[in-house]
């Protein structure tokens, strides 16, 4: 009797694992076309990289910023100094008061001219003479006037300012540097960054612009293609026409790429053609003794050769054909 109920329980619990097993859902593997991609290394760029110029000559004696610092458009990064500004500054203060003196002088002489003439002392030419040195003296007030507003125009150019709006690079001086007129003070990368590709020329034809790559980014928790979290999406912006060292480079535009270094390295997969695979949804799959499993419809479990995954899928590498149907796992 003992040996009769257990045999029972067992068909019993073989029922109900069937039926567990036949509630659960099917998918039938089908051939489709993917995008094949290669995982490649891009390296973040400024799309333009300015330099901050020295307009005068003189000495450093400012430094406002280092390698690393963001800037904006017009910002002061440094302060150049030429001390003989001070003295030619000086010398057109003086001559200033001198021609002021001269005008006044003359102003003062036309004046008494224009009272003589009324009366009939001095002549027609007299008074015309007078006119003519209170002009020269105006004219010659208003020339050294210019000079000045030059002079000083010349000293606040001694103020080095950005360019653009970005982060420097590289800072070529260092204070008490004594600079020409138009030498580069700093370099900085503009605000604008860009992912730079270099391919295999084999690879060549298959990219084109406005083709979508997918991006990944920092550390090495996102070098797996899979892990949708921490992956982002751009752009093929440019492709340059001139073939390099047996690479293709090209330009891929991706938001806010801010936030990482110039010349830092991103993996990015970007598509090399198709091919036609069979896909696997994730769920139809487990793995037992670091083998990958499916269950077939009729209950027969087959090892299987997994290849990549992507968006929720994997792709069956061997194990299975076209037309076989899978059952999900509903238990062990």
């Amino acid at each position: 009797m003992k040996v009769i109920r257990s045999a029972v329980i067992v068909c019993a619990g073989m029922i109900l694992a069937t039926n567990s097993f036949a509630q659960g859902l099917s998918y039938q593997v089908k051939s489709s076309i993917v995008e094949d991609r290669k995982a490649v290394f891009a390296t973040v760029q400024s799309v333009d990289i300015v330099a901050a110029r020295t307009r005068i000559g003189g000495t450093i004696v400012e430094l406002l910023v280092d390698e690393g610092s963001t800037v904006t458009a017009g910002q002061k990064i440094a302060r150049v100094v030429d001390e003989k500004l001070a003295l030619q500054m000086k010398s057109l203060n003086a001559r200033v008061e001198s021609q002021v003196s001269q005008r006044d002088l003359a102003k003062t002489a036309l004046v008494r001219m224009e009272k003589l003439y009324a009366t009939g002392t001095v002549p027609r030419a007299r008074l015309d003479e007078a006119r003519t040195a209170q002009d020269v003296a105006q004219k010659g007030l208003s020339s050294i006037v210019a000079e000045r507003q030059i002079l000083q125009q010349t000293r606040a150019e001694g103020d080095v300012l950005a360019p653009a709006e970005g982060r420097v690079l590289n800072v070529h001086v260092t204070k008490g540097a004594v600079v020409l007129p138009g030498e580069a003070v700093a370099s900085m990368a503009a605000e604008a960054y860009i992912l730079r590709l270099q391919l295999p020329e084999r690879h060549a034809r298959f990219i084109k612009e406005g083709e979508e790559v997918q991006v990944a980014e920092r550390g090495l928790g996102s070098l797996a293609q899979d892990n949708e979290d921490q992956i982002r999406t751009g752009f093929i912006r440019k492709i340059y026409p001139e073939i390099k060292n047996g690479r293709v480079s090209a330009d891929v535009e991706v938001e806010n790429l801010g936030d990482f270094f110039v010349g830092e390295r991103i993996r990015v997969w970007v598509g090399t053609g198709e091919r036609t695979v069979l896909m696997v949804p994730k769920a139809y799959l487990t793995i037992r003794h670091g083998l990958f499993y499916v269950r077939l419809q009729d209950g027969q479990d087959v090892v299987v050769q997994p290849g990549i995954a992507e968006n929720g899928h994997i792709e069956i590498l061997s194990g299975l054909v076209v037309g076989d149907v899978l059952a999900e796992w509903s238990g062990q």
